[in-house]
């Protein structure tokens, strides 16, 4: 999974949260290597694909991702 673009690693927590938060760790590691990779520095997420849309769904992604080392924002 090193190897993994930064879209292919959003698409895969996209997936995840589909499925409710499965193995969305290793997809959180795979996200953080891939923007290292890349040079990003935020990874951006559609909040029309979010489980939850609202604001308090947005920031609880982005504490969980922040203890994770992931800066989020969302368009």
């Amino acid at each position: 999974m090193s190897d993994i673009t930064y879209t292919q690693a959003v698409e895969a927590i996209y997936a995840s949260i589909r499925n409710d938060n499965e193995d969305i760790d290793t997809h959180i590691a795979a996200l953080k290597s891939a923007m290292a990779r890349e040079g990003l520095k935020e990874a951006t997420f559609e909040t029309a694909k979010l489980a939850q849309p609202n604001r308090q769904g947005r920031k609880l992604m982005q504490a969980y991702f922040r203890k994770k080392g992931v800066a989020v924002g969302f368009s």
